[in-house]
């Protein structure tokens, strides 16, 4: 029987550590200085060389090489025998199949037995996270009070659930995910060992599905090698049930033009082509991710080609940070939950229509339609009546929403014509007395445009307006907090009142305070009870078309 890669090529000395120098430094710097340690905690994710670092440890401080330098030597006794799996002094647990107490007990009676071979007992429990609270306490005496021959290395995958003195009596090591550079080059060194034929992109994929797992990528790399073929992309993308990059492309340009028909057939055609549809939403997840450096001007942290970053870089300017956001979030809630799904589709499914459709406002963040059996609606005039100006004026409306289209894709920089430009029409003239609420809230998702033209971070203060008032011919706009509304102070004000004077022709002064908790007023003209049905709606928004 062959041996797997993974354990071939476990590394057998430091050196051949890899993506863990922090780790290794510090542990060779206790063995050169004769301060080892007697309880170490080894934690971080799967595949990154917690186990055989741990091997390493038990190797070095049991080598009989005579330089502390040289420790392990890897060519000694002691060395040749934790290699070959019968050191007696090293003793690994796996705490997942040895988690009662009576195990810990048993652990702590043979303790106290001086070492067989080597100079120490070296007790190396895996996944201890896995240990019952009472085999925790069992052993915490012998953790923090071992004898002078034992050392303890625990490891683990969820350092959160190991309890706080258990924590507290071990040198703790943080193992971190392995870059994809660094797994590629090791890959490249054992195919050339192994006489194996791969292309350098199908390296790059191996590394990239491991997630920073070198274990994982190399038992993916010895499973493309059993095929006895050359390794090539696309070989590997048929073997790892991975989707082309133009599938992705393609979903993502579907998404774009909005193409709900043309997105899905993306899914189930890569679905269909035996992708499967966890990893699809991974790949799916990690090119929005992309796309996501590129809009916030990280292309340099992107790892593609020339033209694959140009097809990004096109892409990304398409894209609002925050449609691009809500998208990487359905997919990536796609990828963790669709492993029980009985429709494989389902979740890719889903996450395309949410991401297309983005959930509704909630009823108090955006104005209230009226009740479908109000009768059809009638021409209103948009001033204020004379008699009532300063009633009118004084009251307080929630901001609307702008149309889902503007919130997912972003907006030219010039959506509307500067006022001051040549042949821009302007609205006609008029007086801030004229301005009513009933036209700043219909001209609101207006105003919002044209003031992410001039100034793209005016525009997300402006969505963060809770109510707005009108006082003395100054719009007021109303914020949740007071960091918020300080935010507001100075050019984007400014900006605000650039934008209202372009959409309504009129120039008006623009404040902005800390919104009140108390319940909006209506005019007492209209004879509506401020708590009742209509009054509520009048509040969220609504408007009386006919008081008959």
């Amino acid at each position: 029987m062959s041996q797997a890669f993974y354990r071939k090529w476990r590394p057998r000395l430091w050196d051949q550590v890899v993506g863990q120098e922090h780790v290794v430094h510090t542990l060779q710097n206790a063995i050169r200085g004769g301060k080892v340690g007697h309880a170490y905690l080894f934690a971080g994710p799967r595949g990154t060389g917690k186990t055989t670092t741990a091997r390493l440890l038990a190797k070095a401080v049991n080598c009989l090489a005579d330089e502390l330098s040289e420790r392990p030597c890897d060519a000694c006794e002691h060395c040749t025998a934790v290699n070959e799996g019968r050191f007696l002094d090293l003793i690994e647990i796996d705490a997942a199949s040895n988690t009662s107490v009576d195990d810990m007990r048993d652990l702590r009676d043979k303790i106290n037995f001086s070492p067989t071979q080597g100079r120490y007992k070296v007790y190396i429990i895996d996944e201890v996270h896995m240990l019952s609270t009472a085999a925790f306490n069992a052993l915490l005496k012998t953790l923090e009070e071992p004898p002078a021959h034992a050392i303890f290395i625990l490891a683990t995958t969820e350092v959160h659930k190991i309890p706080a003195t258990v924590l507290s009596r071990c040198q703790r090591h943080e193992f971190r995910r392995i870059p994809v550079k660094d797994i590629v080059q090791l890959l490249k060194q054992i195919s050339a060992e192994e006489h194996l034929q791969v292309e350098e992109d199908a390296l790059v994929l191996i590394a990239r599905q491991s997630t920073g797992a070198m274990r994982d990528a190399i038992s993916l790399l010895d499973q493309l090698a059993s095929t006895g073929e050359k390794i090539t992309l696309e070989t590997a993308q048929n073997v790892l049930g991975t989707a082309t990059n133009q599938s992705v492309v393609d979903l993502v340009s579907a998404m774009l033009a909005r193409q709900a028909d043309k997105g899905l057939d993306c899914i189930h055609q890569a679905l269909d082509s035996g992708t499967d549809p966890r990893q699809f939403a991974r790949q799916v997840v990690e090119y929005l991710r992309s796309l996501l450096l590129v809009r916030m001007g990280n292309a340099d942290q992107v790892d593609a080609t020339a033209e694959m970053r140009a097809l990004m870089a096109a892409q990304a300017a398409q894209f609002d940070v925050a449609a691009l956001l809500q998208a990487i979030k359905a997919f990536n809630s796609a990828a963790n939950e669709g492993r029980s799904g009985w429709q494989p589709s389902l979740m890719l499914e889903l996450a395309l229509t949410e991401t297309l459709n983005p959930p509704a406002v909630p009823l108090a963040a955006a104005p209230a339609a009226m009740p479908a059996a109000q009768p059809a609606p009638k021409t209103v005039p948009e001033a204020a009546p004379a008699s009532t100006p300063a009633r009118r004026s004084s009251t307080e409306s929630p901001v609307p929403e702008p149309p889902a289209e503007s919130a997912w894709q972003a907006t030219p920089a010039a959506v509307e014509a500067p006022q001051d430009q040549p042949g821009a029409s302007a609205p006609p003239a008029s007086t801030a007395g004229e301005v009513t609420l009933q036209t700043i809230n219909q001209n609101w998702a207006k105003i919002c445009a044209v003031a992410k033209g001039r100034r793209p971070q005016t525009v997300g203060l402006l969505n963060s307006v809770k109510n707005f008032t009108i006082k003395d011919g100054v719009l007021v706009l109303g914020f949740a907090t007071e960091v918020v509304r300080s935010k507001m102070d100075g050019e984007n004000l400014e900006v605000t009142r650039q934008a209202v004077q372009q959409v309504l022709g009129v120039s008006m002064r623009i404040a902005s305070v800390v919104a009140s908790g108390k319940a909006k007023t209506l005019p007492d003209d209209l004879g509506v009870d401020a708590d009742g049905m209509v009054g509520t709606a009048l509040n969220l928004g609504g408007k009386i078309v006919d008081k008959d």
